[in-house]
């Protein structure tokens, strides 16, 4: 949709046909109809020719959305990690919600086990008051130097679950990109 605000309103028009004058029709003459005819037609061509220009500024603000729009997805999530990583850098974060989110995807609660930072497991030992290498019932804990700091890696009957910050923002990324 156009719109187009003036600063008065239009008290009267006159349509030029390709900027030849129109000959004047004398009222209740042969050539009144003909001249009507002629101003349909030239109002008919200037509508055909804003629909055309409606249409073309249309394509066009498509265009400019859908390339603005992977831009500020790609901004947004470079911000995001740049956020995340200060914030692992800090240790601002909390292993046990982190490990408590990635139990949430294990099947039916089973018997897992949690690969977490040898940092990271020594947090989580102290959280928990020194529980040793067990977690929630059944979870059993494991240093592991291959795992980044604020992930951890899960391993179930079913296969492993891996909780690692890079494919988090790449599923926020994805869905960005799909939201309309």
């Amino acid at each position: 949709m156009v719109t187009i605000q003036l600063e008065k309103p239009i008290c009267s028009a006159v349509l030029v046909n390709d900027g030849a004058e129109q000959p004047k029709a004398v009222p209740g003459g042969a050539d009144e109809g003909a001249a009507a005819n002629r101003q349909k037609e030239s109002l008919s061509r200037a509508c055909r020719a804003l629909q055309e220009a409606v249409s073309k500024v249309n394509e066009l603000q498509e265009a400019l959305f859908t390339e603005h729009k992977e831009q500020v997805v790609k901004l947004s999530v470079e911000i995001a990690r740049k956020i995340l990583a200060q914030k692992v850098q800090e240790g601002d974060y909390e292993i046990e919600a982190i490990v408590q989110e990635a139990l949430k995807d294990v099947p039916n609660r089973g018997e897992a086990v949690v690969h977490l930072n040898p940092e990271d497991l020594s947090e989580y030992r102290k959280s928990q008051g020194g529980a040793g290498d067990s977690g929630p019932a059944g979870v059993t804990l494991v240093a592991d130097p291959h795992v980044g700091p604020a992930e951890c890696m899960l391993e179930t009957p079913k296969g492993i679950i891996e909780s690692f910050i890079e494919q988090k923002i790449e599923r926020i990324a994805e869905a960005l990109r799909k939201a309309e």
